[in-house]
């Protein structure tokens, strides 16, 4: 079986680098693709893992549109197509890459697997465009690797085969403990070094992130009024690495900059974000990658969107989804900092860390048809 891994952003370098760890661990090979959808963030976890694509189609260029990359990923992974016949494609979630190689592949009449596969909100607007990426690419995936028995479901409810679907748990737990031994064992950068030299860990860590684009605008503008109301709180420390995106760059450093305990920083790489995220107490973030992640760490996360496609965090008490509502960020941060307890006895709803090799199991048995 002739196997093709492609990805093209950083969330979905860092949940499949470990299924292309887990390919060589047991001497399958494969090829790896990357668009580079996203360029420096994305390289910058081709190197944790150690990885170098066979492919790089490096599409990342300044203020394109979501149609223009659209076209040149279709035209450019095409051309991969053409020098290489392959079995399966191996795809990723709810990208412009993910859905785009998804349908190249059709049009080669080469099967799909679909990695993170069935989450939905139903809302096509929300998350934009993540939602109709997702459905597009699981209308057109042959298999399915759904992280959750919610995922799961979603796709019986639209008619997908039981036999084509299997229920993993989340790629990305399987990147965060890898992880995480790294940092056990040793591993630092330079940017954890700043880090201890800026923050001072012996407060409250809330952690920030933001780049939805349904939030652009007045959104940003009131989850950074409900930051400063919670940076007055003297016993917490707010860190904040703010998106590369213009739109979120002038709001947040027009209106949150020149505060004492309110640490604005680049964005981080990945093993930086995690040793990171495993110091704070609280997050606040429109990250879906991070609501899968932070119960492994046992912190709460206030999801800044209106809608989730992750709602087993939310009932396992882990998730909590505030919108971009000033007072219920403010109301909700003052609660889980006060006195955040999470329900005895839950676990990580997204997974312990096996999704790879339920994943690589599917896979050999389908070769074996």
């Amino acid at each position: 079986m002739k196997i093709l891994i492609c990805f093209g952003t950083r969330p979905e370098a860092i949940k499949m680098a470990p299924i292309c760890l887990e390919l060589k661990q047991r001497n399958i090979p494969f090829k790896l693709c990357v668009t580079a959808q996203h360029r420096e963030m994305l390289d910058q976890v081709l190197d944790f893992f150690e990885l170098i694509p066979d492919y790089d189609l490096d599409l990342m260029t300044p203020n394109q549109s979501l149609n223009e990359l659209s076209a040149r990923i279709l035209k450019e992974i095409d051309v991969v197509f053409k020098k290489e016949n392959f079995d399966i494609v191996v795809v990723h979630g709810d990208t412009t890459t993910s859905s785009m190689v998804a349908l190249a592949a059709f049009h080669r009449n080469c099967k799909v697997a679909h990695v993170e596969a069935g989450l939905r909100t139903y809302n096509k607007q929300s998350p934009f465009p993540e939602e109709m990426n997702r459905q597009l690419t699981g209308r057109i995936a042959d298999f399915h690797f759904a992280p959750t028995l919610k995922a799961s479901k979603n796709l019986l409810k639209e008619g997908v085969e039981n036999s084509k679907i299997s229920i993993t748990g989340n790629t990305v737990i399987d990147a965060l403990f890898l992880t995480l031994k790294k940092i056990e064992t040793g591993y630092s950068n330079e940017f954890i070094v700043d880090l201890k030299e800026k923050v001072n860990f012996n407060k409250k860590i809330v952690l920030v992130t933001g780049h939805r684009r349904e939030s652009f605008g007045d959104g940003f503008e009131n989850i950074c009024n409900a930051i400063l109301e919670i940076s007055k709180n003297s016993d917490i420390e707010i860190v904040y690495p703010v998106h590369l995106n213009p739109n979120v760059q002038k709001t947040v450093y027009d209106m949150l900059s020149g505060k004492n305990n309110i640490h604005l920083i680049n964005p981080l790489d990945y093993p930086s974000f995690i040793w990171l995220m495993s110091k704070s107490f609280l997050i606040i973030s429109d990250s879906g990658g991070i609501q899968e992640e932070a119960p492994s760490l046992n912190i709460p996360v206030l999801v800044t969107r209106n809608t989730t496609e992750r709602e087993e965090g939310i009932d396992a008490g882990f998730s909590f989804l505030v919108g971009t509502d000033s007072a219920k960020i403010i109301e909700n941060a003052r609660k889980l900092i006060n006195s955040f307890k999470t329900k005895e006895g839950n676990k990580n709803p997204y997974g312990d860390g096996d999704a790879c090799e339920k994943i690589i199991n599917f896979l050999e048995e389908y070769t074996l048809e």
